[in-house]
Parts: C-alpha cells; structure tokens; sequence
C-alpha cells in the first residue's frame, strides 16, 4: 500500500485506476498525467519505483488541484455565489438544482424524501386532532407539576 497526499492506493491495481481514487483526478487527467512522466499506463502500483512516484507526484502537485484544495476552492466558489445573491447561490441556499433542470417531477436526491400534501379524508382529520388535543393536555399537565 502507498500512502500519497492522504490517499491509499492499492498494490495490486493499475497505475492508471489508483490515480483516479484521488478526488480531481479522472480516467483522462489519470491518462495525461501517465503520458506526460512516460510510464506504462499498464503497470501496478507496487512495479513503480521511486523516481517514478516522484515524477508523479510533482507533476500532481504542479499541473492539478487535487483532495482538500479543489474542495476548498469549490466550497469557496459556491460561498460566493450565495453572498452576491445570484440566481445559482439562492438555488443553492434553497437545496434545488443550480443549473435548470426541472423539479416538479424529479430532482428527489436533492429536494429529499416526498412530503405528501393535499386532502385528507375525515377520519385521517379526527385522529390528527384527537393526538393533538392529548399532546396539549400532557403538556398543561407536566407544566403544573
């Protein structure tokens, strides 16, 4: 197991795949990184030596936002839209989709579970306010005592 920037990557796995398990690197970040320090995209994580984990890393550190910096700077990006007031800082404020998709019928992962809204029938009523009337008077009665 290596152990880089805060990450694990697995002996056993390609070069190509344990680059990925970094947050801001993708297949094709992954694959230009691999290209551009000429190492078999191929090779096992355990097969690179340390020149290679050198070459890697500085390039990383050079080229890319990786881990906590990329979070910081979208957590930043998102704080600003917010102060400014815009159209997609209030979308985010309000917990909807930023960049127009609909939500009438979709969007659940965002806006979360259904909230059933609309009529109820009469039997549905009576039991609502009967648990409310007894709640009410448990209360009348714990503030006596």
């Amino acid at each position: 197991m290596v152990r880089l920037h805060g990450v694990i990557l697995p002996d056993d796995k390609r070069i190509e795949y344990a680059l990925t398990l970094f947050y801001g690197i993708g297949w094709s970040n992954s694959g230009k990184v691999l290209n551009q320090v000429k190492i078999d995209k191929n090779k096992r994580v355990k097969d690179l030596n340390e020149d290679e984990w050198k070459k890697i890393t500085s390039l990383i550190e050079k080229d890319l936002k990786i881990e906590g910096d990329l979070r910081e700077e979208l957590t930043e990006n998102i704080k600003r839209l917010k102060d400014i007031g815009s159209y997609r800082g209030i979308r985010h404020i309000r917990s909807l989709p930023v960049r127009g998709q609909r939500t009438r019928s979709n969007a659940r992962t965002k806006r979360g579970k259904r909230k059933t809204v609309g009529a109820l029938k009469k039997e549905a009523w009576a039991k609502l306010e009967q648990n409310k009337t007894q709640e009410t008077v448990a209360a009348k009665e714990t503030a006596k005592k």
